[in-house]
């Protein structure tokens, strides 16, 4: 029992690294240990894993938001209108959650743009221009734009308990051209909102193991505040090419699985 318990500490720790350095929620490393180490069903393991996505967005986000890297006044609108599309979706969960191979497929697809996502922002470029104040800039963008932003982002956490880095860091950084350090900030804070609604729903509906998702919530908490540290400090091209390889095999993985069960029934 402790030594699962330390197990869950770490893993909660390197995903909330992963979130506060890259501005994912740091569910498509928690997933994965949930299905396929621990065996969680697929609905408990995405219940489980946003609750845990919740304290890394709620501690990375506050970090971020202290190193000024979150214009919290131009993000209202995507986080009301994520946090009603996750209200809808987590209402819709508890029929996805009857075919479990339907959160697996859905899931490897997430994480596969995931990791193409870290794999392409890997890729080196011309440097982009300094700024001494870059929470200062707006986020360009009409009110529409942005509320169907938040709202296309809310169906993630709300279907498949995952975060939504993988669509906001790279909208806000090239539909909004914020910085790098202002897009991972802002993902963060407008996907803490989701995750609190579709964690709450999933709660209710029973889908989400306590005991285990503790520990990842404590680790999840002290990785955050390590990760925001280091994404102010250093870039995180590398580290973001390696976990995208990573993650190209355990989307592979959720794929396998899912299409698998999904032709045997």
């Amino acid at each position: 029992m402790n030594d699962t318990w330390i197990m869950l500490l770490s893993v909660g720790v390197a995903a909330g690294l992963l979130g506060g350095l890259l501005g994912i929620g740091g569910g498509i490393l928690l997933m994965p240990v949930l299905r396929f180490v621990l065996h969680l069903t697929p609905a408990d393991a995405a219940g489980t894993t946003v609750l845990a996505v919740w304290c890394t967005t709620l501690a990375g986000g506050i970090k971020h938001y202290r190193l000024g890297h979150v214009p919290l006044r131009a993000l209202v609108p995507i986080i009301i209108s994520g946090a009603v599309s996750a209200l809808i979706c987590s209402l819709l969960f508890a029929r996805w959650a009857r075919a479990g191979f339907w959160l697996d497929i859905g899931i490897g697809a997430v994480f596969t743009a995931v990791a193409w996502r870290m794999l392409w922002e890997a890729v080196p470029r011309a440097p982009e221009q300094r700024t001494s104040a870059p929470d200062a800039l707006p986020l360009r963008g009409s009110l529409l734009r942005k509320a169907l932003l938040g709202a296309g982002a809310g169906i993630l956490p709300g279907l498949f308990g995952i975060g939504t880095g993988a669509v906001l860091v790279p909208a806000f950084r090239y539909c909004f051209r914020a910085p790098i350090k202002v897009a991972i900030g802002a993902s963060l804070a407008c996907f803490c909102a989701n995750a609190l609604i579709s964690a709450a729903f999933k709660y209710a509906q029973g889908y989400v193991r306590l005991d285990v998702a503790l520990p990842l919530c404590c680790g999840c908490v002290l990785g955050a505040q390590i990760g925001a540290i280091i994404n102010h400090r250093a870039p995180a091209r590398l580290l973001g090419f390696l976990f995208g390889l990573l993650f190209l095999y355990v989307a592979a993985r959720f794929l396998y699985t899912g299409i698998g069960e999904c032709l045997q029934s």
